[in-house]
């Protein structure tokens, strides 16, 4: 397993960022490797988000010295949706199948948790989010059908999308994650808009089914002090709560949203007028 160690930083300072520096703070760049478990360790709310890309054998998920407990869910919850092929998730001994947008909610207190792919030629990619916890919630699976569905948006406005709720009050319980999928028409092209920040949660963005040549727009900063990263496919972005939350692409895709922070509450957003972008 890696740890990439990411520092939180002041609003400030993103305003003198050039794009290599946007990119080596926010941008996690390769989200899955073969047969390593891949993550990234963000001070922003001590969200980490990552990936499991189990090929030529199983993958065991361990603590390591940042985390400084005896196992990485000691004192942590966590969401996976699997992303590749079909694979298994064996927490504790107890093995769940994963399906493509298949996720499963991970309790604080799972001791033993291990990654399979079923068939290597079409390997499984387990991505991960996880904060720290003060409560054990049960580990619940969770299709993409049993998740809370919300239509939004419209192909006027190129936003018509789906949001999928998976860690949320709704469907699960847990601590302070939140997790889901927004799957965008073929229409459409921005992920929100207008845009918004929370103060209250920060957020990390994972965008796949980006195909071929296109490229993701994501925009971020403060309202009136406003960056973009452009992102390829498989490819995850730490974005603040003091940043604002949106992005566009060359063609439709999907993202894994995961926050954690004061709430949970979905639409507590505060929303910033496009007149008011800079």
């Amino acid at each position: 397993m890696t740890l990439d160690i990411r520092y939180s930083n002041h609003p400030d300072d993103s305003r003198n960022y050039d794009t290599e520096a946007l990119r080596r703070n926010y941008l996690i760049e390769k989200v899955f490797v073969a047969d390593e478990i891949a993550l990234t360790y963000s001070h922003q709310d001590r969200m980490i988000a990552g990936g499991a890309m189990p090929v030529k054998g199983a993958l065991k998920l361990g603590s390591t010295r940042e985390l400084g407990t005896e196992y990485f869910l000691e004192r942590r919850e966590m969401g996976i949706i699997n992303v590749g092929g079909s694979g298994t998730v064996v927490l504790d001994g107890k093995e769940y199948q994963l399906g493509y947008k298949d996720g499963l909610y991970v309790g604080m207190g799972t001791e033993e948790i291990i990654f399979r792919s079923d068939d290597a030629q079409a390997p499984a990619k387990f991505y991960i989010n996880s904060c720290p916890a003060h409560q054990t919630y049960p580990t619940v699976f969770i299709t993409k059908e049993k998740a809370n569905h919300i239509a939004l948006g419209s192909p006027e406005n190129l936003n018509k999308r789906v949001v999928n709720q998976y860690i949320h009050p709704a469907v699960c319980k847990s601590c302070q994650l939140s997790m889901g999928m927004t799957e965008l028409d073929r229409t459409s092209s921005w992920n929100t808009m207008p845009a918004h920040t929370h103060e209250r949660r920060m957020e990390v963005y994972f965008y796949f089914e980006v195909e071929g040549d296109n490229v993701v727009f994501h925009m971020m900063g403060q309202p009136q002090e406003t960056r973009h990263i452009i992102m390829h496919n498989e490819q995850a972005v730490i974005s603040p709560s003091w940043s604002i939350h949106s992005g566009t692409a060359t063609s439709s895709y999907t993202f894994i949203w995961g926050m954690c922070g004061e709430n949970q509450t979905y639409d507590d957003m505060d929303t910033v007028s496009n007149l008011d972008l800079r």
